[in-house]
């Protein structure tokens, strides 16, 4: 066992620990009572924000109770709230929030990584702490030695930043992977598994923006330890670091011999463990995390959406029986549900730090859209989710759908369920919902494996729209297995989406077509974006692309399997 670095200490695991534990009880305790949590969580950023100007223009003083509330609030998006920021950005105070922002975080989702998210005390210590530390609790309990040991965890979301991005009023703009909550927020507990391992600080300067060689970096540390967990949150990011190994491997081998990295000594010499590293590429031929870190037993990242088609195999990469442990679901505006237990996919709803409305997967979002309260879903429905916290976001729609997958003491536990965009180019109305089951149930009644999907709507030579695919299969496909996927992929969306069902109908849309990837073209495109300079964090799975640049790079010529 690694010694511990100050501020990972016995005492800090303790503390991280029990703290985990007793806001999972917290959260467990309000969940008996959902209905009246949320009234409490709607009356304390009422009375808390009333006197702001949006209180003011809304007449929030006066609201009483989620009925007075959803008349006086019109459901936002975020470019209804960006003046109220952007002025708020610019030094002025009391608008959105009665307590000034610290930080800014920056949106990870797929409309913008550049939105400015107001972070306030109060939001942090209310909503979003008491959430953060339960998501920790299933770790912490089935796996004590992640946190006892500093090098235990591989942490791939970690990317503290030294000069962070500022707004016009000094404050850091900058994505909550790179926050210090202990120095920001004075929280040194909030400390993740794996923020003290002895790669979370890079041995050598790199630049801010050279994400590729601070990942490297951290690999090449990470190869001469016992790593035993994962956490990436973002699953692209797990399912990139195989290939990041094999791609490097040369070069890993080589500077743990030397004990260099980017040209300098960053430790002692270790030709002991680069000879094992050799002997691994010598009896396995394709080097996997699991070979080089055999008691990998928990992989921490979102396991919905796009990643349910992948993740099955790609557990395989870190070793037999490693357990996947959902990661909560939320965004940088605000969290949603956390899973307080072992449950593959679901979450509850953080019924303590955002007051939630829900409205129908399928109907569009409006500023007066009705919505439905977390006692009112029904198990097995989609739903698009609107929060409101104290924070300063009010009705906001954050572009997420969730499937209710069961109920718990009455309250419903979610698991997402994809973007709540739709792409339409016949009526068809497609969500990524409607086309991650279509592609699951396609795969399961071929038999066939696919390591990322994604897909657009373009015309046919006969200037018919229709849907092309990109799949990557695991393992090469037959002529006849790929024309019999098509065939049950076109029939799936049409059994999953009325909208593409009646369009096939009436021949306004043409039969499904694939376009064949290699199975590398997924993490090269991933790669690529990284390499361009965004974040490895915000570099997310992408189903729908209409971009011809992304789309092109995606499918572009055919290379041999890495």
């Amino acid at each position: 066992m690694s010694s511990p670095e100050p501020g990972w200490s016995a005492e800090h695991v303790r503390g991280h620990r029990e703290r985990a534990f007793t806001e999972r009880e917290h959260l467990r305790k309000a969940l008996r009572d959902t209905p009246g949590s949320q009234r409490a969580v709607l009356a304390d950023l009422l009375e808390f924000n009333a006197g702001t100007e949006f209180g003011r223009a809304h007449g929030l003083a006066g609201v009483r109770g989620a009925d007075d509330y959803r008349r006086a609030v019109p459901i936002h998006g975020y470019a209804d709230l960006e003046p109220w920021i952007e002025r708020m950005a610019a030094g002025e105070r009391g608008l959105l929030t009665s307590d000034d922002p610290v930080v800014y975080f920056t949106s990870s989702g797929s409309t913008g990584e550049h939105k400015k998210v107001p972070v306030t005390r109060r939001f942090m210590r209310t909503s979003f702490f008491p959430f953060f530390y339960a998501a920790w609790a299933p770790m912490v309990e089935h796996h004590p030695d992640f946190t006892a040991d500093r090098d235990a965890v591989l942490n791939l979301k970690h990317d503290p930043l030294p000069v962070p991005r500022a707004t016009a009023d000094g404050k850091p703009h900058l994505g909550a992977s790179q926050v210090d909550f202990g120095a920001a927020f004075g929280e040194p507990l909030s400390a993740e598994p794996g923020s003290a391992a002895t790669w979370a600080a890079l041995p050598v300067p790199v630049a801010a923006d050279d994400h590729l060689e601070k990942a490297y970096l951290r690999l090449r540390l990470a190869v001469e330890a016992d790593v035993r967990g994962v956490i990436g949150i973002n699953p692209a990011v797990v399912a990139a670091l195989p290939h990041q190994l094999r791609t490097w491997w040369e070069r890993l081998v080589r500077d743990v011999r030397d004990g260099t990295a980017l040209g300098h000594r960053v430790r002692e010499p270790n030709p002991e463990r680069a000879a094992r590293l050799e002997a691994l590429a010598s009896a396995f031929g394709q080097v996997r995390p699991a070979h080089v870190w055999p008691r990998v037993r928990q992989i921490f990242c979102w396991t919905g959406g796009v990643a349910a088609l992948y993740l099955p195999r790609l557990r395989e990469e870190y070793g037999i029986g490693v357990e996947l442990l959902p990661a909560p679901v939320a965004a940088s505006e605000g969290p949603t549900a956390v899973t307080l237990d072992r449950h593959p996919a679901a979450g509850d709803l953080a019924v303590t730090s955002s007051f939630y409305e829900f409205v129908p997967a399928d109907t569009p979002i409006t500023p007066d859209a009705a919505t439905l309260l977390p006692h009112e879903l029904e198990a097995g429905h989609e739903y698009q989710v609107v929060y409101s916290h104290v924070g300063g976001f009010y009705r906001y729609a954050g572009g997420d759908v969730v499937r209710v997958v069961d109920t718990e003491d009455g309250s419903p536990r979610v698991a997402y369920a994809g973007r709540a965009g739709v792409s339409d180019a016949a009526g068809e109305r497609l969500r990524e919902s409607h086309v991650v089951r279509a592609l699951a149930r396609a795969t399961a009644e071929t038999g066939l494996e696919v390591r990322n999907a994604s897909c657009r709507h373009s015309p046919t030579a006969d200037g018919v729209p229709g849907y092309e695919f990109a799949l990557a299969p695991t393992t090469p496909w037959t002529t006849d297995e790929t024309e019999r996927l098509r065939l049950r992929l076109d029939a799936a969306l049409a059994a999953e989406s009325p909208g593409y069902r009646g369009a096939r109908a009436r021949r306004a849309l043409a039969p499904a077509r694939l376009a064949a990837v290699d199975g590398a073209a997924f993490w090269r495109d991933w790669h690529e974006r990284v390499a361009e300079g965004t974040r490895p964090a915000q570099v997310k799975d992408k189903l729908f692309r209409q971009d011809e640049r992304s789309w092109r790079r995606l499918v572009g010529a055919p290379r041999d399997e890495e």
